[in-house]
C-alpha cells in the first residue's frame, strides 16, 4: 500500500465516543503521557509544522483527534495522560473516551506508545503498557527526546527499555528526536507492517 502522507487532514476532535469515525479503513493510535511529544511525532511522520497543535497547557484538551491521510488511514491522537492539575472528572472523563476506544475500535490496527527517553516508563506509562497487553492490542515504543541525552545516558535507557518487563518481547523500541527525525521512516515501516499484517 502506497499512502500519501503529505494528503491529511483533521477530521474531527471527538469529545465522545459516539463521534469517532466509522470508516473502514486502518487506525493508528498515538499515546502517551502529556507533554512526551505526540504532537511534534505526528506532525513529523505528516511532514508538517503545526498540524496537530502542541499544546502549551499539557493534559488540557481531552479529545481524541482523527487525523485522515489520504483516505486510506487514520492517525488518533489519544488525549495524553499523568497531567497532575487535572481533576478528578476530567481524569474519569479521560479513562472513559480513550478506554471505549482501545476497546471498541474494530479497525485499530497498532498503538505507537511514546515513552519520554529522559526518564523510562512512568507509572503511568507502566498502566498503560499493562493495559495493551492485557488487551492483546499491538504496540510499539517510540522513545521521544532522544536528543536530549548523551551517548552514554542513551545506551542505558536504550539497554533498560529493551529489557523493561512492561515491554512485551520482539517489540520494536524506535529512539526518535522531533530535531533530529531520522527515526521517521522506521515508524512509518513499522505502521505500513501492521496495516499489512492483518
Amino acid at each position: 500500500m502506497k499512502i500519501n502522507y503529505n494528503n491529511v487532514s483533521l477530521r474531527i476532535s471527538a469529545g465522545l465516543p459516539n463521534q469517532f469515525p466509522k470508516d473502514p479503513i486502518p487506525q493508528i493510535a498515538f499515546s502517551g503521557r502529556s507533554n512526551v511529544g505526540k504532537s511534534s511525532l505526528v506532525n513529523c511522520l505528516l511532514n508538517r509544522k503545526s498540524l496537530a497543535r502542541v499544546s502549551g497547557q499539557p493534559g488540557k484538551t481531552i479529545t481524541v483527534n482523527f487525523y485522515d491521510i489520504d483516505k486510506k488511514l487514520f492517525f488518533v491522537d489519544l488525549p495524553g495522560y499523568g497531567f497532575a492539575k487535572r481533576s478528578a472528572e476530567d481524569q474519569k472523563r479521560w479513562s472513559g473516551l480513550v478506554e471505549t476506544y482501545l476497546t471498541k475500535s474494530e479497525e485499530l490496527r497498532l498503538v505507537i506508545q511514546l515513552i519520554d527517553m529522559r526518564h523510562g516508563p512512568t507509572e503511568d506509562d507502566n498502566l498503560m503498557l499493562s493495559f495493551l497487553n492485557e488487551m492483546e492490542i499491538p504496540y510499539i515504543v517510540v522513545a521521544t527526546k532522544a536528543d536530549k541525552l548523551n551517548k552514554t545516558e542513551f545506551n542505558a535507557m536504550a539497554g533498560a527499555l529493551g529489557t523493561h518487563p512492561l515491554i512485551a518481547e520482539d517489540t520494536p523500541i524506535i529512539p526518535f528526536s522531533a530535531i533530529k527525525p531520522t527515526a521517521a521512516e522506521d515508524i512509518r515501516k513499522a505502521i505500513l507492517s501492521a496495516i499489512e499484517s492483518q
